[in-house]
């Protein structure tokens, strides 16, 4: 019982702390050695991640299962204002760039009827899967803030975690930078 209240009351630090203006995101290099324990609230950084979660819609995910296109990991919640304004770029993303997978996962303690309710409001074409606030994947960990990103190279390893909003562009610029496609052209105006 006390463990569910210490990670409620983090809980609700990390949302008071979340909703404030949007922060710059923050882009690291996943490290290349495990944390120590000292750092456990760090989330961990492994070479190569996974990620096994059943979706909104029934269906099993695996992180594993997506080798050969770059892969976005988006941990994002309801009440969080940056989280829902980035949702229609990574939708797009999703929808639209065929070499690019999303997976986005709703950290929050609600249900799944609640979450089927808010994205029945805010459809996206990608994958959704709620996580366990208590339990988040082991090589994922529990954020700092939210939206949190990353994302995942072909091969399966970890390049980069972005803390705060991130854009389609930003997105497309960065799997460029890691010897992926180019970013589409702007479409000519009118």
């Amino acid at each position: 019982m006390h463990f569910r209240f210490v990670a409620l009351l983090l809980s609700g630090l990390l949302a008071a702390c979340s909703r404030g203006p949007d922060p710059a995101p923050q882009a690291t290099a996943p490290a290349a050695k495990p944390k120590p324990a000292s750092a456990a609230a760090q989330p961990p950084q492994v070479e190569r991640p996974s990620l096994r979660v059943t979706t909104l819609d029934g269906a099993d995910y695996d992180l594993a299962g997506q080798r050969g296109k770059w892969v976005i990991v988006n941990y994002w919640a309801t009440w969080c204002g940056p989280c829902i304004k980035e949702m229609p770029e990574l939708s797009a993303l999703a929808a639209m760039r065929q070499h690019i997978a999303v997976i986005g996962l709703a950290y929050e303690d609600t249900s799944e009827d609640e979450l089927r309710a808010f994205l029945a409001k805010r459809p996206v074409a990608y994958q959704i899967a709620r996580i366990d606030v208590y339990e988040p994947p082991k090589d994922f960990g529990a954020p700092r803030g939210l939206p949190t990103t990353w994302l995942i190279g072909p091969d399966g390893r970890m390049l980069r975690k972005y803390t705060g909003p991130v854009t389609a562009r930003m997105l497309e610029e960065d799997i460029a930078g890691f010897g992926g496609p180019k970013p589409a052209a702007a479409a000519p105006a009118g």
